[in-house]
């Protein structure tokens, strides 16, 4: 849907209040903060440029035929080499428009016969020299939305990118299908910056991508001056939201190029914003003049999942080896110590499994990241320093084993599966462990008040998103603002959960809490309440004398299982707090009402042990996505494959830049015997027919 200039679309953050809890499994006993890591390695993404070194500053001076400011610089200028001072000034000129209409520009570029949803109306509002917002999700074809009208219009499209480890891909692919493209940053040498700077002063460059750290440096902004910008496209928008998971503070000196380049289009774009976020993108973009497009955030081929918590790390082994093995894909965790151990355990048993977090060596990390673009299979497990703009598109899962911050970082996470279309599973592991952690962490973040329940409302919506009993799609959509219907294809739809009656075992729990504080002035975490529920004789509780209270044993009845997914709901639904160093356990104003009677708790009913991934074991993406071709164009499908890695390795780029999969089983159920009847197969245009046609042909021959 679309909103006309200056309108945003009013998106309600209304997520699922945790009223009805699902029935998900609670983590291992957990009694103090030993159970888990420590907070203090968590990751923040590192990909940050530097600003332009002082050559490139120079550089910029001599184009510009400006003087250095100090004297000493001034006495080195005049005594450079004779070469340098004798150069001529670099004429400068508009790079010129390629295609008359983007429908030409489509089809001879990327090799494709239609836009998709919005996407020629974003691509029309841009090509008039008009600005746009444009929220889309994960592979909705987001990048042709500033791409074409480069293509179209006059001059070189500016590209502002938040990592500057992707522009290496993002050009190469660009490059591939015959876009002059190329980026600035600093992993590039001063000769290799000023030939870029050139080529942009000369006209040769469709497309120049920049970090937003590299455009807040003033010689940048002066070198583009003397170039003609076609448009700047802001990707990833709303890293500019400072509540944002994302937040890049560079992001917010983007608002300049309103008041510089007044006459330039821009495109902002994001794959993830609520009502609130996109209202930011707006308003510190200066962008209150742009027409909105909002496309569905609904990514039906992705399957969500939420299991309970217990042996995470035997659990997400069981998921890999039975569901998707083989399969490309990331897992996610909080800390690095985590992200370490789970890599080195997924070894251990036979997963190809790589850790990623910002502690490691910024080489290794480079490495790690090109063997997961680049080879199949390659399990990446990661903090959240890694994944945002993979376009990689055959990731067949996402997997979280500790609970995201918010309901944006887990959207955005678990949308980098699938990005090809073929089916995907968002596999998320949660327990009591992770309510309690996240407590902490937000009792203990630096900032005011109004900062930490930012964090505490983004953490009850994801907890929202854990305990609903409604499809968990629709909830994940409704905190978009979102309608739609029960999916099918998420654990709740497919098995839905029973629920029962839990204020009795609630207003025990709650009595034990009261009774402790009360007659003993005693504080403790769920662990040990439990013990005393369940009359477990433990030397804490001898110590303590805690069997002669009143509530010792009274909750015999239910599983040790049992009583930490009555708290880990009870936590959701508001009833209890955690206090202090040790995640102690307190009750909340709401309380009140269960214990005076006036309030009942319907709770998810727990397994009394987690089971572990039953699901038949899935055919690979390539299989299903070849499905429908015959014995023999299948058999041409796996050698086109086969062609496309030893393809794809000769060159040393990723195999999706050569052909995605929908290319080749095109191809295969065509059987083209000439160039003339590849041409119109869908995603090849006129560069890669000239660079692979040929080629293609041969192997198609072949396997005749």
């Amino acid at each position: 849907m679309s909103g006309g200039p200056g309108k945003v679309v009013h998106v309600s953050w209304n997520a699922e209040l945790p009223g009805n809890p699902d029935n998900v499994e609670p983590s291992s006993a957990f009694d103090g903060p030993s159970d888990f890591d420590a907070p203090d390695d968590f990751d923040a993404p590192d990909d940050y440029d530097a600003p332009p070194p002082e050559s490139d500053r120079e550089f910029a001076d001599r184009q510009f035929g400006r003087q250095p400011a100090d004297p000493a610089a001034a006495f080195a200028s005049s005594h450079r080499s004779e070469a340098a001072v004798a150069r001529p000034a670099t004429p400068i000129r508009a790079a010129t428009r390629k295609f008359d209409t983007a429908a030409e520009a489509l089809h001879t570029v990327f090799g494709y016969d239609s836009f998709r949803g919005d996407q020629a109306e974003i691509i029309a509002q841009v090509v008039d020299g008009k600005d746009a917002v444009v929220l889309m999700p994960t592979g909705g074809g987001k990048s042709l939305c500033y791409q074409i009208p480069a293509l179209v219009r006059a001059g070189t499209g500016i590209v502002v990118s938040p990592l500057i480890a992707l522009m290496q891909d993002q050009v190469d692919a660009l490059t591939a299908v015959g876009v002059r493209a190329e980026f600035l940053n600093s992993s590039q040498d001063s000769q290799t910056r000023s030939q870029v700077e050139r080529d942009y002063l000369n006209g040769d460059l469709d497309l120049l991508y920049v970090a937003p750290e590299r455009l807040s440096n003033e010689a940048t902004k002066r070198l583009l001056e003397r170039g003609t910008i076609a448009l700047f496209a802001i990707d990833e928008a709303h890293c500019v939201s400072q509540w944002g998971h994302d937040f890049r503070p560079d992001y917010l000196a983007l608002s300049e190029l309103a008041d510089r380049w007044p006459d330039v289009p821009r495109i902002a774009l994001t794959a993830t914003a609520t009502d609130a976020t996109h209202q930011e993108i707006t308003t510190r973009l200066q962008m209150g003049d742009a027409k909105h497009f909002v496309a569905s955030f609904d990514r039906p081929n992705i399957q969500y999942r939420i299991v309970g918590k217990s042996e995470v790390r035997k659990q997400l082994l069981s998921f890999l080896k039975t569901e998707h093995p083989g399969d490309a894909g990331i897992v996610y965790a909080l800390s690095r110590k985590t992200v370490d151990q789970t890599a080195d355990f997924l070894r251990q048993n036979g997963v190809n499994a790589l850790p990623y977090h910002a502690g490691l060596d910024a080489g290794l990390r480079a490495r790690t990241q090109s063997r997961f673009l680049r080879e199949e299979g390659v399990v990446i497990v990661a903090t959240i320093a890694f994944g945002m703009g993979i376009d990689k598109p055959d990731v067949r899962f996402v997997a979280h084993i500790d609970l995201p911050k918010s309901v944006e970082g887990y959207y955005q996470e678990t949308g980098r599966a699938g990005r090809d279309g073929a089916p995907a599973t968002a596999w998320l592991a949660y327990g009591l462990q992770d309510v309690v952690q996240q407590r902490r962490m937000i009792d203990e973040s630096p900032g005011d008040l109004g900062h930490r329940r930012k964090l505490s409302a983004h953490l009850d919506a994801m907890l929202a998103l854990c305990e609903t009993v409604h499809c968990r799609r629709v909830n994940l959509l409704r905190y978009f603002g979102q309608t739609s219907e029960p999916c099918g294809n998420c654990d709740t739809c497919l098995e839905p959960p029973e629920a029962w009656d839990g204020t009795i075992p609630a207003q025990k729990l709650l009595s034990t809490i009261v009774r402790l504080h009360r007659e003993r002035n005693q504080k403790f975490g769920a662990g040990h309440l439990i013990d005393i529920l369940r009359g477990k004789e433990t030397p804490r509780a001898t110590q303590y004398r805690h069997t002669e209270l009143s509530t010792w044993g009274l909750g015999a009845d239910l599983s040790d299982q049992a009583w930490r997914g009555v708290v880990r709901q009870m936590l959701a639904q508001g009833l209890l707090a955690t206090s202090g160093e040790y995640g102690t356990l307190v009750l909340t104003d709401a309380a009140a009402g269960v214990l005076g009677g006036s309030r009942d708790v319907q709770l998810r009913r727990e397994p009394d042990r987690p089971a572990r991934s039953s699901a038949a074991r899935r055919p690979s993406a390539a299989k299903v996505a070849a499905a429908d071709l015959s014995t023999s164009q299948e058999t041409l499908f796996e050698a086109l494959r086969v062609w496309r890695s030893a393809e794809s390795k000769e060159q040393g780029v990723p195999a999706y830049i050569v052909f995605g999969d929908a290319t080749l089983i095109a191809v295969a159920a065509a059987g083209p015997a000439t160039l003339a009847a590849l041409d119109g197969i869908t995603g090849i245009g006129a560069k890669k027919l000239e660079a692979y046609g040929a080629a293609l042909l041969e192997v198609v021959a072949a396997s005749a």
